[in-house]
């Protein structure tokens, strides 16, 4: 594994100046140009995160550490078709392949193919035999980890049926308020919902919180198309005669159930934490986050954190270097 630490922890050293050298500023212009959801200051911000989550000796030492039957002694062809909502978000899968010991072949998301291709360009000029290459078609796969919505899953259950398959479809995440946060909690959460101007799953969309209680919601700097949905929705609701509470870029609804629009935030108050619960076990399999410090879960993250996920923050609770190692 040292191998592997040290060919990952120097990429974060490459990537720690990422935007200050023309290479890099390019791949970012690039990015951006490609994908108008995308902003500088979020391409900035995803890979920093990547940096300091994922690229670091002790962190990866750590996690790898877990897993002492990698490198597989039998390397597999593993696809990796990524999404492209959030840059680089199909980094961690491509990690992990390579941690596991596997080959490597990438499909990016043609919103995010100019970060991963300079990503992968950074891993070449380190080690020139990194078992890496982009996707061509012209080459079998023996297992493929697929990202998507969930028409795309219906579609990769029939493209890739016969080989191991780790396969996403649309997820969700849940804030679950206890009604006594600080200031500083609540600006966090304001973070966990319109980090990415909202795109990623790991962005809240669904509140819970205590009968009586209003927490202080500030939107965020987001993207002129969301600006645009807000407008949208608004006059909607207006049209519909729908209360909403309007936070200036936004709109707060009252609904017990996942918003189908990305500028409305859905709030729904509870009597006890053991309704929440039960809610929350009822929709597990939408869910990909919970925002919380007042109640449990397997994929509970601190206020303002949801969108710097950890190495141990494996998508859909299925642990990738667990599946990678058996297929």
């Amino acid at each position: 594994m040292k191998e592997t630490i040290d060919l990952f922890c120097a990429l974060g050293r490459l990537l720690s100046d990422f935007g200050n050298d023309a290479p890099s500023c390019r791949a970012l212009e690039a990015a951006c140009a490609a994908n108008e959801w995308f902003a500088p200051g979020d391409v900035r911000r995803a890979v920093g995160a990547l940096v300091d989550e994922m690229l670091q000796p002790g962190k990866l030492a750590a996690w790898l550490a877990r897993y002492p039957a990698l490198p597989v002694a039998a390397p597999r062809n593993v696809l990796v078709v990524m999404a492209g909502n959030i840059p680089l978000v199909g980094f961690f899968d491509l990690l992990c392949t390579l941690a596991a010991g596997h080959r490597c072949t990438v499909k990016p998301s043609s919103k995010d193919t100019a970060l991963m291709e300079y990503v992968v360009g950074l891993l070449r000029g380190i080690d020139p035999a990194v078992p890496v290459r982009f996707h061509d078609d012209t080459e079998a796969v023996e297992a493929v980890i697929a990202t998507g919505s969930d028409n795309a899953v219906r579609y990769f259950q029939s493209r890739y049926a016969g080989i191991p398959a780790l396969l996403r479809g649309s997820r969700q995440s849940v804030a679950v308020l206890s009604g006594r946060e600080t200031p500083r909690q609540i600006e966090g959460l304001c973070d966990d919902i319109w980090a990415y101007s909202g795109l990623g799953c790991r962005n809240v969309s669904l509140i819970f919180a205590p009968e009586g209680y209003e927490a202080k919601l500030h939107i965020k700097q987001v993207n002129s198309k969301y600006r645009s949905n807000y407008i949208q929705q608004k006059a909607l609701l207006v049209m519909q005669r729908v209360p909403f509470v309007d936070l200036g870029g936004a709109v707060l609804v009252e609904q017990r159930e996942f918003p189908e629009a990305l500028s409305r935030i859905a709030v729904s108050r509870y009597r006890s934490l053991e309704e929440v619960s039960e809610w929350l076990a009822l929709h597990d399999g939408e869910l990909q986050c919970v925002v919380s410090e007042c109640i449990s879960h397997s994929r509970r993250v601190g206020f303002g954190k949801s969108q710097t996920p950890t190495l141990f923050d494996y998508p859909d609770d299925r642990d990738i270097l667990d599946w990678l190692s058996k297929i």
